[in-house]
């Protein structure tokens, strides 16, 4: 545990300044950041935003991953998703129900993105920000309602960017039987689905262009430059981050090597290698 703290320290003091953490506090989205070339792909950095959200500190996310925060209504399709993307280190954007500390379950918008080192190419790191999607009961305490006066467009300004089960659009009979289902103080049902509306979509955007932006510019000060898309193709012994998760499944005592490279360097060390020898 204590080798994959030290990897956790490094993974973000070996590309960026000291100051980084500080910068990525300041911003007030939440959001997560997971090094996959770490055993378990675990989260690196919480904010704080993340934290007020989940009811977690950060020492109890930091090292962990994200199947901490599921639970048994969470899509398992939607899951299967997200790690399909992270095999393929490509961006993704989902809706997504969660569950916090207290055992709350809660729609989020999770939008995903890569991040790349410039030099070489490979993904260092996943930048998760997770935007709550405001449900229809939120929107009625807030004021909103339901009018015959509003029309089809008065509908769509409920039903849209929130929790819902599928209704036929043109009966306000099935409307109102949502409503009143929706009244009850059980929580979300499982047959619930959930849609983001634009404005929480665009500010899922602005908050990974503003964590991409830190990062490259703390990345600057150390010269090991990071950008937000792939700037170069990975080169001699690159290990993708899929097989990093995988190989970090892999309990034994091992060492990958790569003959192609001058001298035939270690490119992969396992948990349990680093144990054994106490590197």
């Amino acid at each position: 545990m204590d080798s994959q703290l030290g990897l956790i320290e490094q993974s973000f003091n070996n590309r960026y300044t000291l100051w980084v953490h500080e910068a990525l506090d300041e911003l007030p989205d939440s959001f997560t950041i997971t090094d996959p070339s770490i055993s378990g792909h675990p989260i690196v950095f919480a904010s704080r935003g993340f934290l007020k959200m989940s009811g977690f500190s950060r020492a109890e996310i930091i090292g962990r991953n994200g199947r901490m925060f599921q639970g048994p209504r969470t899509n398992r399709r939607t899951i299967m998703e997200i790690r399909e993307a992270i095999r393929e280190e490509r961006p993704i954007e989902v809706n997504l129900l969660n569950y916090k500390k207290d055992g709350t379950p809660f729609w989020m918008l999770f939008k995903m993105s890569l991040v790349f080192g410039k030099e070489d190419g490979r993904a260092t790191h996943f930048v998760a920000v997770q935007v709550p999607i405001v449900s229809r009961k939120h929107m009625r305490n807030s004021g909103m309602s339901y009018s015959e006066d509003g029309g089809g467009s008065r509908l769509r300004e409920i039903v849209f960017g929130s929790c819902r089960r599928e209704v036929c659009s043109d009966s306000l009979l099935d409307l109102d039987r949502v409503l009143a289902l929706d009244s009850d103080d059980t929580g979300l049902e499982i047959e619930d689905s959930c849609e983001a509306s634009d404005l929480e979509k665009r500010k899922a955007a602005t908050a990974i262009d503003n964590i991409l932006s830190v990062l490259t510019h703390y990345s600057q000060l150390t010269g090991r430059l990071v950008c937000g898309k792939r700037c170069s193709l990975p080169g001699m012994g690159f290990i993708s981050s899929s097989l990093y998760i995988s190989l970090g499944r892999i309990k034994q005592s091992f060492v990958l090597i790569d003959p192609h490279l001058p001298d035939m360097p270690m490119v992969y060390a396992s948990d349990a290698f680093l144990k054994l020898t106490g590197s």
